[in-house]
C-alpha cells in the first residue's frame, strides 16, 4: 500500500484521489498545516477495497475519507472539517458571525446534499448497470441543476471566494465539484461565471494545488 508521510503518524486520512469528499479534507487539512500520512483506499480495484471487511472496521459505511485523529476515527468529510475547526481553530473555515456561519454552511449543503450524493460513484455505477441510463448524461443534468441555484445563491455572497474575500469551508466543497463537473461530466462553466470567478481565485491558492488529484500519491491518469 503506498504510502505518503506528511508528518506526525498518529493522523492518518483514509482517501481517494479522486474522490471529492477526501479532496475536501486535504484541502481543509493543508490550509490549517495540518500534517497527516496518505492512506490510499482505491475505490474500483478489487471490486472497492472501501467494501472490504478491513476497511469496515474502519468506517463501517464504507466511503471515504476517514480521518485518525486525537485517538480517534472520524468519518464524513463535514463533521470532519467541522472538527477540524473546533479543536484547530487558528486558521478559521468558519466566519464568527452566527447569520455568517449558517450562509457558509447553506453553500456547503446545496454541492454536500444537493449534488454531490446524486451523481457520486455508487450511483452512477446503479444508473449504468441496473437502469442500463446513459450515467454521463444523469450527471451533467445533476450537476446543473445543482449549479443553477448555486449560481444565483452565491451572487449575493461572493467576494474573491464564496463568501467575501476569506477563503471559508464553502469553498473547501465548491472546488472538488466544479473541477470534477467541469472536466468530467462536460458541464459549460461559461454558465455559470460567479461558480467560475471564484473559481479562477481559488485555484491559485497553495492549499487547493496541493490537494489536487494529480498530487496525491494514488493519482491515476
Amino acid at each position: 500500500r503506498q504510502m505518503c508521510i506528511r508528518d506526525r503518524p498518529q493522523i492518518k486520512l483514509y482517501s481517494y484521489f479522486r474522490s471529492s469528499c477526501s479532496w475536501r479534507v486535504r484541502i481543509a487539512l493543508n490550509l490549517k498545516g495540518i500534517k497527516y500520512e496518505y492512506l490510499p483506499i482505491h475505490l474500483v480495484k478489487e471490486g472497492g477495497q472501501q467494501n472490504s471487511e478491513e476497511f469496515k472496521k474502519i468506517n463501517p459505511r464504507g466511503y471515504v475519507p476517514a480521518l485518525f485523529i486525537d485517538g480517534d476515527t472520524l468519518i464524513e468529510s463535514l463533521p470532519i472539517i467541522e472538527y477540524l475547526e473546533e479543536t484547530r481553530p487558528e486558521i478559521p473555515l468558519l466566519p464568527k458571525n452566527p447569520r455568517d456561519r449558517a450562509v457558509v454552511r447553506a453553500i456547503c449543503e446545496i454541492i454536500n446534499a444537493g449534488i454531490q450524493p446524486l451523481q457520486n460513484l455508487s450511483v452512477l455505477q446503479k444508473v449504468e448497470n441496473e437502469l442500463n441510463g446513459d450515467k454521463m448524461k444523469w450527471a451533467k443534468d445533476v450537476i446543473e441543476k445543482g449549479f443553477d441555484g448555486l449560481e444565483q445563491f452565491i451572487a449575493n455572497t461572493k467576494g474573491k471566494y464564496c463568501f467575501g474575500d476569506t477563503i471559508t469551508m464553502a469553498d473547501l466543497v465548491l472546488v472538488p465539484q466544479a473541477i470534477g463537473s467541469f472536466t468530467r461530466f462536460g458541464v459549460d462553466k461559461t454558465k455559470y461565471p460567479n461558480i467560475s470567478a471564484v473559481m479562477e481565485n481559488l485555484e491559485k491558492e497553495q492549499a487547493f494545488i496541493d490537494a489536487l488529484p494529480q498530487n496525491q500519491p494514488d493519482f491515476e491518469k
